[in-house]
């Protein structure tokens, strides 16, 4: 029985490898909170609208 050919490593897995010994590990992933939560806003609301 013939033996099985061994596979060539994939170029963009070695690519990505080298990247990564160079560069480092990649940064976790942020959550991004939505502007209206992030900004204050510029005006305030005046009494009178908050209590009707």
């Amino acid at each position: 029985m013939p033996r099985k050919k061994l596979s060539q490593p994939d170029a963009g897995k070695k690519a990505r490898r080298m990247a990564r010994d160079v560069i480092g590990a990649v940064p976790a992933e942020k959550v991004i909170v939505p502007k209206t939560l992030r900004k204050k806003p510029k005006h305030k609301k005046s009494l009178e609208q908050n209590e009707s």
